[in-house]
């Protein structure tokens, strides 16, 4: 994990920036104790000389700004009280590399670190998880913690082969061995060997190919087609499904036994509305991917960081991708405004009410915490039907209660008093 040496004046200044990206990952280190090594990372405040000028985030007073590094340039940052969630995502988006794995959501963090540990083991590893939720971006980062980081990476994905071409795309064929081989195949499994194979989509492999691949996860080899003799291989297996393989295996479609070889350690990613705290992070990192040439990042106001983390995304992180890049196109200045986003669809969890620009700081927030409001009124105060009446889980709506306790409106107290 990378080290971050922050200067005394930053821990003094921006300590929670500083324990913001500590929680994401970052190791922090004290440069009075630790020599920095080659590649570490470090944050001053403005005025102080660079280490490292290509490695270093300064941290400067002023407007909203983020700068990211450029010509060996270090990178520049500066925020507000009231805009910590989108600092932090710009400081960890220009120290880690803009597609670099992105978490701040404590469960999506846990996730992370759990996917750390597992990654050292060398086990097959599988993901379950809505389409668009991240489950190749865990897979790589597997891999990149794992002994196996030098070897390749290989990506398949099972629903968008042919059927008939899969067996010979998977494990290889030997020339002639059917009509067209003109040549040897090596298939994924031999050229993924000394890395990790990602089987994208799982549940869409036919039957007959299951107990293929369960002979090759159980022997360690392989049997190119039309080969008599099996080649052994070195390959980690990290496997993906969007539908659960559990029903899957007990409506027919997939092998017990294939399930069990396959979920020796089994993770979830969840869709991106049940963890709000990520959108912030993924918003700043996105842009930072998709600004291009810009000397300066747009800012993601606080109004428009509102609208996105009240949206429901039923396209999870891939949509939020798509409306970051729209948005970039709107947006001609160095900032990304409510105005600038523009949705496939309205967003399902509460539709937002009339109000006199100048009463209200965040009118979405304010008619979300309204609507969340009546409806537990109207449930009686229980949160299950609430969250089941307003189309979200009950775990964002403990994350609307708590960001009103926040704000100081006790939604639930209100009812109940």
């Amino acid at each position: 994990m990378q080290t971050i040496f922050p200067s005394a004046a930053v821990l003094r200044q921006n300590y929670a920036l500083v324990s913001a990206l500590r929680s994401q990952g970052f190791t922090i280190g004290a440069a009075d104790k630790v020599k920095p090594m080659p590649g570490d990372l470090f944050m001053i405040v403005e005025g102080e000389a660079p280490p490292v000028s290509a490695r270093t985030l300064v941290l400067a007073d002023g407007p909203v700004a983020a700068i990211p590094f450029n010509d060996g340039n270090p990178a520049r940052l500066s925020y507000g009280a009231d805009d910590g969630a989108v600092a932090t995502g710009f400081a960890s988006a220009m120290l880690r590399g803009a597609h670099a794995p992105v978490a701040a959501d404590p469960e999506s963090l846990a996730l992370y670190a759990l996917a750390e540990r597992v990654a050292v083991a060398d086990i097959t590893v599988l993901i379950n998880g809505p389409t668009g939720t991240g489950k190749e971006v865990l897979a790589k980062a597997i891999h990149n913690g794992s002994t196996r980081r030098d070897g390749p990476f290989i990506a398949v994905n099972c629903a968008a082969l042919p059927e008939t071409m899969l067996e010979a795309l998977l494990f290889g064929h030997q020339k002639g061995a059917f009509t067209g081989a003109n040549a040897a195949g090596e298939g994924f499994f031999r050229a993924a060997n000394g890395g990790t194979l990602l089987l994208d989509e799982v549940a869409e492999m036919p039957l007959a190919l299951q107990a293929k691949l369960l002979r090759a996860l159980q022997e360690r080899e392989v049997v190119p087609i039309g080969a008599t003799a099996a080649e052994k291989i070195d390959v980690r297996v990290i496997a993906c499904a969007n539908r659960d393989l559990q029903t899957e295996v007990m409506e027919g479609r997939f092998r017990a036994d294939l399930y069990y070889r396959l979920s020796v350690f089994p993770l979830s990613t969840k869709p991106l509305a049940e963890r709000p705290g990520d959108v912030a992070a993924l918003a700043a990192a996105m842009v930072l991917r998709h600004a291009g040439p810009r000397g300066q990042l747009p800012w993601v106001t606080r109004e428009a960081l509102a609208v996105l983390q009240a949206h429901d995304w039923p396209g999870n992180v891939r949509e939020l991708e798509n409306v970051i890049q729209r948005a970039l196109l709107l947006c001609m200045g160095d900032a990304i405004t409510r105005d600038h986003l523009i949705f496939d669809r309205p967003s399902m969890v509460a539709a937002p009410v009339q109000a006199e620009p100048g009463q209200l700081s965040n009118i979405v927030q304010l008619s979300e915490f309204a609507a969340i409001r009546e409806t537990l009124a109207a449930c009686g105060g229980s949160r299950i039907e609430t969250a089941k009446r307003l189309g979200i889980s009950e775990r964002t709506l403990r994350y609307r209660l708590a960001k009103a306790r926040e704000q100081g409106e006790d939604l639930v107290r209100r009812i109940s008093a």
